[in-house]
């Protein structure tokens, strides 16, 4: 438990664009970043570093990003709520399988893997059938660069994509570019194979 306040507060009745022009103003000053390099503190206490096996400056960068990322889907909520049409982008690598005991099939014209939903588990199962009751068209890539393609052929108003940072930050750009609206959820565990993100957190996107 944190050191209790030596004060009494009642932020309910501040409205929620308070806290988006908060996130705003921070976002374009690069405040985030700022707090992002004083997190090494917090890193070290918590022992970051060893639990994660990352080194202090690739831990920060990482929390930097997930931050950025956090005030951008902050900033973009209200926009994206408004569109209509939607996407989900999922990466491949977060099968369950990634040989044959996975039964997607992949559709190279799209391009884009097919869920069967062959595991119950699977994170990428259960991400597609949560994101299909919503009514989003789902795409499961081999890899981000067939972003663009997709979205060209097709005219989503808001798109939602699972990925790295990186990955994340290069996206965003190109969503800016094609004036789309964007929400992000970043990898947890990254790799080639077995990465993991948060169902939780993509299913409050959704």
């Amino acid at each position: 438990m944190g050191m209790p306040y030596e004060f009494t507060f009642d932020l309910s009745k501040i409205p929620r664009f308070f806290f988006k022009e908060i996130a705003k103003v921070s976002y374009e000053k690069g405040m985030h970043k700022r707090v992002g390099r004083a997190i090494d503190e917090i890193i070290r206490r918590f022992k970051i570093e060893e639990v994660t096996g990352l080194n202090l400056s690739d831990a920060v960068l990482l929390l930097e990003d997930f931050m950025e990322i956090q005030a951008r889907n902050l900033l973009e909520r209200d926009k994206f709520v408004q569109t209509r049409r939607r996407a989900l982008f999922l990466p491949h690598c977060s099968r369950k399988y990634m040989d044959s005991r996975c039964k997607a099939a992949f559709d190279p014209n799209i391009p884009s893997y097919i869920c069967a939903h062959c595991s119950s588990d699977c994170l990428i199962s259960r991400a597609v059938s949560s994101a299909e009751r919503k009514g989003y068209d789902v795409y499961i890539l081999p890899g981000g660069s067939c972003v663009p393609k997709i979205l060209k052929a097709k005219h989503y108003g808001g798109v939602v994509g699972v990925s790295c940072g990186e990955e994340i930050k290069l996206g965003a750009e190109t969503l800016k570019r094609m004036g789309i609206t964007g929400q992000a959820v970043p990898l947890v565990k990254n790799g080639c194979a077995n990465t993991h993100f948060n169902l939780e957190t993509l299913f409050s996107i959704l």
